[in-house]
């Protein structure tokens, strides 16, 4: 029986310490994958992406799964991809789409592509005059800044109207600016999950009352969504515009623009979390779509 090692950190495993505000998606997604992967004769296993190389002896293929601390260690994660799939274990997403998707710039190959983005300006870093440059460069006055490398909306702020940084405030690392759309307020976020490029189910994220975050970390809360033919259409296009050939997983997040039609806010190809409450179908398209590579 093949083993499948579902990549999680500390922070998510059930053993261990204390846990995440939100690690029991990681015990829903398990739980979804668990069954179907056994009843299409793979084994599916826990292992912290962190463990030694010893710790994968065995394994067929590694699914990126809740692996939500990687973005303050990049650099160890991204080697610890490579080094597996060197060793001969398969690596899904395959460490060379992590690397292009883990950096946001990615999001700059998505707009030259045609896909709809949100427009955004890039920094090395930020500080409180480029937040006022923003403001005019955008044409807005409510200011989101974001990590480059960065997940789950953690070291993210937001400058509302007549808001302004305490002097001396800076980011302190690569970011990226965009104006904050009312629309993730006043509809929610939208998610469209891709497996094998295909769509496998939808869903509207809503931030709890008085927030902006859609994230269940921050009180967030989400619902099952049909698209309307023209919204699917949009994520598809984002999904085409994806340069790598091997997208195992990939969640669309997007935001509707004041226009109306959509725009995508993430291209998540790293370590989404792929709502199967939503997509009771996902442990089986999972599990067809590993089935697939292992027997390439």
């Amino acid at each position: 029986m093949p083993r499948i090692a579902f990549l999680a950190c500390a922070d998510t495993l059930p053993a261990g310490g204390e846990r995440r505000g939100d690690a029991f998606e990681h015990d829903r997604e398990v739980a979804a994958l668990r069954p179907a992967f056994g009843a299409a004769g793979l084994e599916l296993v826990e292992i912290d992406w962190r463990a030694p190389l010893p710790a994968f002896d065995g394994i067929a293929l590694a699914l990126i799964g809740t692996t939500w601390d990687y973005q303050d260690d990049a650099p160890a994660f991204l080697a610890k991809l490579e080094a597996l799939e060197a060793a001969g274990t398969r690596v899904c997403n395959p460490p060379a789409l992590v690397r292009w998707n883990a950096d946001k710039r990615y999001l700059q190959h998505l707009a030259r592509a045609g896909a709809p983005t949100i427009p955004t300006l890039w920094r090395d870093d930020v500080t409180a005059a480029d937040i006022a440059d923003a403001r005019i460069a955008l044409g807005c006055d409510d200011v989101v800044i974001k990590r480059q490398v960065g997940a789950g909306a953690l070291g993210q702020y937001r400058f509302a109207p007549g808001e302004a940084a305490a002097p001396g405030w800076r980011m302190g690392r690569p970011a990226m600016l965009q104006p904050f759309l009312a629309s993730i307020v006043e509809e929610g976020e939208y998610s469209f999950v891709f497996i094998d490029r295909a769509v496998s189910h939808a869903l509207v994220k809503r931030p709890r009352s008085g927030d902006y975050r859609v994230q269940s970390l921050y009180g967030g809360a989400e619902d099952c969504w049909t698209p309307p033919a023209a919204d699917l259409a949009r994520a598809e296009a984002v999904v085409a515009a994806i340069p790598f050939n091997d997208l195992l997983y990939c969640r669309i997040d997007m935001v509707r623009l004041p226009s109306g039609e959509l725009a995508v806010i993430e291209a998540e190809a790293v370590e989404p979390y792929l709502y199967p409450d939503q997509g009771p179908q996902l442990g089986e398209r999972v599990a067809r779509a590993i089935i697939r590579r292992l027997a390439a």
